[in-house]
């Protein structure tokens, strides 16, 4: 049986899915201290969410979505800041949330790059690391490698 709450589009405490956020509900919803939401306001400029008197912040819809996005990047898939930071730009924000959340996405007004398969039988590098082929800014390519490593040493 499906929740009456759940028919009409709100989410709990009451909420319709498109109503804005305090910071303390965003932090409960997405298991975040209120101080790492702050952090990463100051760290990613397309966080903006409204404020209101006594600088009380109201976060949107998108902004929920984003910074699930960015935890997803950070936490899980092992994402630096400057990492995420260079996604956004090399990928588009739309694109980069989409591919992060697991998410359908269709190319629009955002640059999608094409994902470059790192080269198998190409020669390491000074580093030790296999050489990644095409554009060493395409992060998508890197990021596949990296899938690849962690799946061979799980």
């Amino acid at each position: 049986m499906t929740n009456s709450a759940e028919s009409e589009g709100r989410l709990r405490g009451g909420k319709g899915r498109e109503a804005f956020r305090t910071i303390s509900e965003v932090a409960d919803e997405l298991d975040l201290p209120q101080h790492v939401l702050r952090f990463w306001e100051s760290k990613f400029t397309q966080i903006r969410p409204l404020k209101r008197g006594g600088n009380r912040r109201y976060y949107r819809p998108d902004d929920v979505q984003l910074i699930s996005a960015i935890k997803q990047l950070l936490h899980a898939d092992g994402y630096t800041i400057r990492g995420v930071q260079n996604l956004f730009k090399a990928q588009g924000l739309k694109a980069t949330i989409a591919q992060a959340l697991g998410q359908p996405y269709e190319a629009g007004d955002e640059p999608v790059h094409a994902v470059v398969e790192p080269d198998e039988n190409a020669a390491p590098d000074e580093g030790g690391q296999e050489a990644v082929a095409g554009d060493p800014s395409d992060l998508r390519a890197v990021l596949a490698r990296l899938k690849r490593i962690r799946a061979q040493l799980s």
